[in-house]
């Protein structure tokens, strides 16, 4: 489980990654793991524990939607999306990690979408 997903401001989210992320200017989502767990493999679940906290900043949110074509809904969806693959242990630094990161999270944004589609959800 997670504990919150929280919504912060342009400054805030700025403030928010050069703390904890030694880097300048806003983001879109950042990732605040509580415990250490590592991501899972077909074979091997990853262990259960406290995920921790995602949070998203808006601003940057509906910015990136109109930038690629879509909704802040879908947008919205995708950075939720993304933070909770990082606090699973996905991560994208490096180039296999990037490729096993974004094919599982285009995976499960198609899979919520035909969920969506078949229940109707508009």
């Amino acid at each position: 489980e997670f504990r919150r997903v929280l919504f912060r401001s342009e400054v805030a989210m700025a403030a928010l990654h050069e703390r904890f992320m030694d880097e300048p200017g806003s983001t879109d989502v950042l990732s605040f793991p509580m415990d250490e767990l590592r991501a899972g493999t077909p074979d091997e679940l990853s262990s259960e524990g406290i995920l921790g906290d995602i949070v998203i900043c808006p601003e940057v949110a509906i910015r990136q939607a109109v930038t690629a074509g879509h909704s802040t809904e879908v947008e919205m969806r995708l950075l939720l999306t993304h933070g909770i693959l990082h606090l699973l242990g996905h991560d994208h630094a490096e180039p296999e990690e990037h490729k096993v990161m974004f094919g599982l999270q285009a995976q499960l944004l198609l899979d919520w979408e035909i969920e969506r589609n078949r229940r109707g959800v508009k």
